[in-house]
């Protein structure tokens, strides 16, 4: 059994009275792919700031690796202990190339004055050369950011949380306005990096989840608590998620 990389324990989160998230219990062992789903208002994006530390819960605790308590840093100490987040809409530096958008994104150097005066190590052009031909833009490492489809830079965004060397990433609805060949492609990405990396993937596409999931567990929020977790078949026939969730369609929000 892989230990534990992500324990959250007995989380709330209040925002003006509206309880975003109710005594959440969470588990995610290191190397785990798990994709996490819910109706609006289920608080998926709310337990992604937690994690992050974009947002402090009112009560609880969240432990990452041995023991260290995210509640009690900052959003950039929880950044340098290797967690990445990836919103829905893909940023980018739109002006400069695929391949300087990884430099720029190379753990140790942080501004673009540094990324200018920083001599690339051979290690470092093996390892974007390698996220290159991950994240399926080997040949388009020269062309400017802004001229890439729109799954094209969320590959790129994948590849740029990637090297920073994170050991957990938070990916928000990677499909999202995607065409079928794109959300395929992402899917084969993500499965990907799984063993390697720690994902947890909030997502409202089933047929992504059932791709992505097939090895995995999903996890069912529903105001603000785990109603369900299991294999993608278990989720799919539990009455209770059909009741709130998949019952309403394939095109569930948070």
């Amino acid at each position: 059994m892989k230990p534990r990389l992500l324990k959250v324990q007995n989380v709330s989160k209040s925002f003006d009275g509206f309880k975003a998230i109710s005594n959440l219990n969470f588990s995610l062992a290191e190397g785990e792919l798990r994709t996490v789903i819910g109706p609006n208002g289920a608080g998926k994006s709310t337990f992604f700031d937690l994690i992050t530390g974009r947002a402090r819960p009112d009560s609880g605790r969240i432990e990452f690796g041995p023991n260290i308590d995210l509640t009690k840093l900052k959003e950039y100490e929880i950044n340098r202990l290797g967690i990445g987040r990836k919103f829905q809409t893909p940023s980018v530096y739109e002006l400069q190339t695929v391949w300087d958008n990884l430099v720029l994104s190379l753990k140790g150097p942080r501004s673009v004055f540094a990324t200018l005066i920083y001599r690339l190590s051979s290690e470092d052009r093996d390892r974007l050369d390698e996220l290159l031909k991950l994240i399926g833009l080997y040949y388009k490492r020269d062309l400017p950011a802004d001229q890439l489809a729109h799954g094209e830079k969320q590959w790129l965004e994948i590849g740029m949380l990637l090297a920073t060397n994170p050991k957990l990433l938070l990916v928000d609805e990677p499909a999202a306005g995607m065409s079928d060949e794109e959300t395929h492609r992402t899917g084969e990405l993500l499965l990907s990096l799984a063993g390697k990396h720690s994902l947890i993937v909030v997502e409202h596409d089933m047929a992504f989840v059932r791709q992505i999931a097939r090895h995995g567990r999903v996890t069912v929020l529903h105001q603000g608590s785990v109603l369900c977790e299991g294999k993608f078949s278990e989720v799919q026939a539990d009455p209770k998620v059909r009741e709130v969730y998949l019952g309403r369609g394939k095109h569930g929000h948070k």
